[in-house]
């Protein structure tokens, strides 16, 4: 068994995608009304988004459970703050702005326009 997709539920899909495009990620456009999107990420592990009203229509009781994403590698501290500069000017909830880290990486939390936390880190 392996780990093969990781999906989150959104609101609205092309809001969600332009955060994930603008954090780097090669997504194609897709038709506004889509209601499931994945991507396979260079490592080939699958990213997906549905969309709460998608999701309800089979599980009434459906939701948007913000939570965290994950950990993102940047190639630099300088590109964790660039990232995070990027998403706060276009509007994205900054929740913690970089910083040298105790353990030994630049580090910082962002959140998508769901309220799913973003990490952004790199070696110091």
């Amino acid at each position: 068994m392996k780990l093969d997709l990781i999906g989150i539920v959104v609101q609205d899909i092309p809001r969600s995608l332009a955060f994930y495009r603008l954090l780097g990620w090669e997504i194609p456009e897709v038709d506004p009304e889509e209601n499931h999107v994945e991507i396979t990420l260079e490592n080939g592990l699958r990213f997906a988004w549905d969309k709460l009203s998608m999701m309800q229509s089979f599980d009434p009781n459906a939701s948007i459970q913000p939570h965290s994403i994950g950990a993102f590698l940047c190639s630099s501290p300088e590109e964790v703050n660039s990232t995070y500069a990027r998403l706060t000017a276009a509007g994205y909830h900054g929740h913690k702005a970089p910083w040298d880290a105790f353990w030994g990486q630049r580090y910082a939390m962002i959140h998508d326009p769901d309220g799913h936390g973003i990490d952004l880190f790199a070696p110091l």
